[in-house]
């Protein structure tokens, strides 16, 4: 035992242990910490600005056998104080999710729900009794109000893709309430489609079923198909903001931000003057996109 505390004492051995970790300390040093991307902010006006935000910096969801997911916003395990919301809009997931795969019987409540199908059919099933297939353009939308279960699977052999949005209502402790629109291409193709809307913008909360969908929350929601080349104008009143999202393709936003599929932009009008915007689409790749208006936070 002396021996060998002898041993670690010399030189050479001082000098081995060197040589075997100076590689290793050298590395470490060399390595630089990861740190995210910022997103980009253009300064259209004093009070106008657009925040460019890549699909890379988007958060990828703990991996499963089933579910892919990029999180918009803080949400699940991912939790960024500086990224809670936008506005009223809470969460904007894109999840695929694989085959015989799916969302199983969950709880929500005081909140306004919509999921955007992009690909596949999506099951929905809950607990007021409502169960029905929905296919790509399709939209699906609950009031969760004082509480409702349901299920989101994919039943089919098909990859499932869909956006889920959830939306603060503007009270607590509505009615629960389920429905669905069953969209053609030709409602978005070449043009945007007003998918949903306000309830107060209708005389009563009575969902007729058909048209623009109202929700409780003075809140809009556009989508739209375009072709290679196609320019569709918006206009963002003051006041207003709005979060778009390239769904397919490639997207080009008053020559200022160019989107491609899965990136978004935080766009604000400010309190002032209203401000046009321009959506082109590429010249080989279309654009497939969804544009969330809301009032200025």
């Amino acid at each position: 035992m002396c021996a060998f505390f002898l041993y670690v004492k010399s030189p050479y051995f001082l000098f081995l242990v060197l040589c075997i970790l100076y590689p290793v300390i050298m590395f470490s040093l060399a390595r630089k910490p990861h740190v995210a991307e910022k997103s980009v902010v253009l300064k259209l006006h004093p009070s106008q600005t657009m925040k460019y935000i890549p699909a890379k910096n988007l958060h990828v969801s703990t991996p499963t056998w089933w579910l892919e997911s990029r999180f918009h916003f803080s949400f699940a395990e991912y939790y960024n104080p500086a990224n809670e919301e936008f506005g009223v809009l809470r969460v904007l997931n894109d999840d695929l999710v694989k085959p015989k795969a799916g969302f199983g019987t969950h709880s929500h409540r005081d909140m306004e729900i919509f999921t955007y199908i992009v690909d596949g059919k999506l099951t929905h099933k809950d607990s007021i009794g409502t169960s029905e297939t929905l296919g790509r353009g399709s939209v699906q939308y609950m009031s969760a109000g004082t509480g409702i279960r349901h299920s989101e699977m994919n039943n089919n052999d098909s990859l499932l893709r869909f956006l889920q949005i959830w939306i603060k209502p503007d009270q607590r402790g509505l009615k629960p309430n389920y429905g669905s629109r069953v969209f053609k291409k030709e409602d978005r193709h070449n043009k945007l489609q007003h998918v949903l809307t306000d309830f107060k913008r209708y005389e009563n909360e009575k969902d007729l079923g058909e048209g623009v969908i109202p929700i409780h929350q003075d809140c809009n929601m556009y989508v739209s198909e375009a072709d290679p080349g196609v320019n569709q104008d918006f206009l963002l009143a003051k006041k207003r903001q709005a979060y778009v999202v390239c769904i397919e393709g490639k997207l080009s936003v008053s020559d200022s931000v160019h989107l491609e599929t899965r990136d978004a932009v935080e766009i604000k009008a400010g309190k002032t003057e209203n401000l046009p915007l321009q959506f082109k689409a590429d010249a080989h790749a279309g654009a497939h996109f969804l544009i969330i208006e809301m009032a200025l936070e």
